[in-house]
């Protein structure tokens, strides 16, 4: 009886310890969810939104993976989902990433907009959160929630765990202590959610992707979308969200 109450101590023990360890590399899975019939739902009147409706799907759903360590992170899509169908051209492309250089604070960011193809090279993003004591588990993992802005007005809701102390997460948002497994735009009905974390090390090429595109700063692309994007109304407010992601 005293061998197996060691037995069982010892195994609880090493239980306990497993939980206290930190993750500093690795791969993160996240599904992305965007609710595209919301933004139409005031246009009841609208015959064409009305079509455009019964044709798209309410959800598109599309798996983004994140490798990092504790220099390093990349983010980018798995792979395009060919039976998605998106309402007005928002489609995400395997083509896109996101690099953020964690020692040298920077980040490079790779967007297509429209027939563009953009290189945002500038620091990591100074975002101002507003941490508070709401907790949720994700991906088995214990969240809390941080809340900011972008754009001046569009609030941003992410949860992060410091059992994986590395600052970064999905799309081009970090800041955090810690890394950010989900993260919702209420503006653009859009959620991020980790689904899986792997202790997979990344190689140095995973981390160090090719990326081409026209070389710019986040300031000057939103005064190009924004000179662009001038004669299209709340729709602009959309794109540029978008872009800002």
């Amino acid at each position: 009886m005293k061998t197996l109450f060691i037995i069982a101590f010892s195994a609880l023990m090493l239980s306990a310890s497993a939980q206290q360890q930190f993750v500093t590399k690795g791969r993160i899975e996240y599904e992305r969810k965007m609710n595209q019939h919301k933004p139409m739902e005031d246009q009841a009147d609208n015959v064409w939104y009305q079509q455009m409706l019964k044709v798209y799907p309410k959800f598109v759903n599309d798996n983004y993976e994140l490798r990092f360590d504790t220099r390093r992170s990349v983010y980018k899509l798995v792979k395009e989902n060919t039976e998605n169908k998106y309402l007005q051209g928002i489609k995400p492309s395997i083509e896109e990433g996101v690099v953020q250089d964690l020692d040298a604070k920077t980040t490079s960011t790779k967007r297509e907009v429209f027939e563009n193809t953009y290189l945002i090279q500038d620091s990591l993003r100074n975002l101002e959160w507003r941490i508070t004591d709401e907790t949720r588990e994700i991906a088995g993992f214990e969240c809390r929630k941080a809340v900011t802005k972008i754009c001046d007005s569009v609030y941003v809701v992410a949860f992060y765990t410091d059992q994986i102390p590395v600052s970064s997460g999905p799309e081009t948002f970090g800041g955090l202590p810690g890394m950010i497994l989900g993260l919702a735009v209420p503006r653009l009905y859009t959620t991020w959610f980790a689904t899986k974390v792997e202790l997979t090390e990344p190689t140095t090429a995973q981390l160090s992707p090719v990326q081409k595109g026209k070389k710019v700063t986040w300031s000057q692309l939103q005064a190009e979308l924004q000179k662009g994007f001038k004669d299209w109304g709340k729709e602009a407010e959309k794109r540029i969200w978008v872009s800002s992601l």
